[in-house]
């Protein structure tokens, strides 16, 4: 059992969503503008063997690259034997090195999703067919009905018209 609402704080008078800490902003003022000699200093120590002090100081300057831009042609695919083409050529990089297994599942779900949009887009004309379809059918069997009372059946049931055995009509 909660004490408190999902969503609300423990602490309304706390620190607000999004503040930063004071010695943080302060290290940043003292920082901003002073990264080009720190880098500069940075590697003269390097030069001297210090490496720590050129990883703590570059850490800071250039943070370390989560992901990476790759170079891999996949043409736009208009249909399901595209994406199958560009599938292959995934699984070719990732054979030749050119990406990483991690990169090529990111590529995929991208296919994925691209292999789910043609597939809503598919149902939905499929969908509008049907539909266009059953406003013919209505048409018909309105049509069949007027011709019913014309002919003078006054108790015609569609239902029964029409499941009439094709070997009867075969024979007569």
């Amino acid at each position: 059992m909660r004490r408190y609402k999902k969503g609300t704080s423990g602490n309304p008078s706390g620190r607000p969503t999004g503040s930063r800490n004071r010695a943080t902003l302060l290290a940043e003022q003292l920082l901003d503008g002073e990264a080009e000699q720190l880098v500069r200093q940075a590697v003269k120590l390097a030069k001297k063997g210090n490496v720590h002090a050129l990883r703590l100081c570059l850490e800071r300057v250039l943070p370390i690259r989560k992901e990476r831009s790759i170079e891999l042609e996949l043409p736009p695919a208009q249909n399901a034997v595209e994406l199958t083409a560009n599938l292959q050529r995934i699984l070719a990089a990732v054979g030749e090195g050119r990406i990483t297994p991690g990169e090529m599942q990111a590529l995929t779900e991208v296919l994925k999703a691209q292999a789910r949009l043609f597939e809503s887009v598919e149902v939905e004309r499929r969908l509008q067919a049907l539909e266009g379809s059953l406003s013919e059918v209505r048409a018909y069997r309105s049509q069949q009905a007027s011709e019913a009372q014309r002919f003078g059946l006054e108790n015609y049931d569609r239902r029964e018209f029409h499941r009439a055995d094709p070997k009867d009509e075969k024979a007569a």
